[in-house]
């Protein structure tokens, strides 16, 4: 055999190894398994008690929400790469006490997902338009990850209709964001994450356009589970439903095009955060990994805030220690009543 005939056989059999990873149904460091079960809304609001799928047309976009219980109303709103389907193991036990509304942020699982609007000044303008429609006038807000992002910058923008505010793992964009690494330092970047020096690569990687939906459509479980195994403490705190509700979630290219979207306005929200004053209302901060980089913003940020630190659990806060993350929002909302 000569040699271009040998390449041309390696190539071949190299195509048809890449093939074969590629259509493996899972990657990540430990295998995932997913439900069969449904995962539309309709069919995960029946795992909750009391709770009903709306939807409603406001600031020219269409917002999906979760509404249950009874009492002062508390607002929900998830992060990357999740749903409202987050805050599910918590939501119950805050619905014995308030009104508790989940929502899908702008490019979110059932909500709209326009070609703009993702920084996050728009974003609270969407949730502060549904609260109005809904005829609520002063709520408590509750965030996580991107959602926590989208929370501050509501109780920036209407802090008269913001009684309190809670921040899960995650503050707001700020000029901090720049001086983050492109490299990790050495022996500090593994399966797991090093609070002291996390390597958040896919910052950049949300920032291209077009070319992760084209890479991740159909696939953007690959991309979720090396991140749950990333920044997760406890992987077991996600089930198979869990796992399959956020994949189907984030399947298409207009989803991977929305949650991006999300990141890729972190300019502007760096710009707009410079006009915001100092928060005067109750704050709390509650971290996971994320624990010195919010206390640290918050301290800066806010006059009335305290930051406590979840031990033993990872970025999901309310998945991997919901009793601990519920009973911390209710003992604060119970605090600034």
């Amino acid at each position: 055999m000569n040699l271009d005939a040998c390449l041309a056989r390696r190539f071949r059999i190299l195509s048809l190894m890449l093939a074969l990873a590629l259509a493996m149904p899972t990657v990540s460091v430990h295998a995932a398994v997913y439900s069969k079960e449904p995962t539309d809304d309709l069919a995960l609001v029946k795992h909750l008690a009391g709770f009903r799928s709306e939807f409603a047309e406001v600031n020219k976009t269409r917002l999906h929400y979760v509404i249950g219980g009874s009492g002062p109303a508390l607002v929900l709103l998830p992060g990357w790469p999740e749903t409202w389907w987050s805050f599910h193991k918590v939501m119950p036990a805050l619905a014995r006490s308030h009104t508790v509304l989940a929502v899908d942020i702008r490019g979110m699982g059932a909500s709209a997902k326009p070609a703009d609007g993702y920084d996050k000044k728009t974003m609270a303008k969407d949730v502060h338009a549904l609260l109005l429609k809904l005829g609520y006038g002063e709520v408590a807000i509750v965030g996580h990850d991107i959602g926590a992002q989208v929370a501050w910058s509501f109780a920036a923008n209407y802090p008269e209709a913001t009684k309190s505010l809670v921040m899960l793992d995650v503050p707001h964009p700020d000029e901090g964001l720049y001086s983050w690494p492109i490299l990790p330092r050495p022996n500090t970047f593994g399966d797991k994450i090093d609070p002291a020096a996390p390597f958040a690569w896919w910052f950049a990687f949300h920032q291209v356009k077009r070319l992760p939906e084209r890479m991740l459509e159909g696939r953007a479980y690959v991309e979720q589970e090396w991140f749950f195994t990333y920044l997760m403490a406890d992987e077991s705190a996600l089930s198979s439903l869990d796992r399959a509700v956020y994949a189907n979630a984030y399947r298409s290219a207009d989803a991977i095009r929305a949650g991006n979207a999300w990141y890729q306005a972190f300019p502007q929200d760096i710009v707009d955060e410079k006009t915001y004053p100092k928060l005067a209302l109750p704050v709390l901060g509650i971290g996971g990994p994320g624990y010195g980089w919010l206390s640290g913003a918050l301290a800066a940020r806010a006059t009335n805030a305290r930051t406590v630190q979840v031990k033993g659990s990872g970025h999901f806060l309310q998945e991997e220690a919901p009793e601990e993350t519920a009973r911390l929002i209710l003992d604060f909302l119970t605090t600034t009543k």
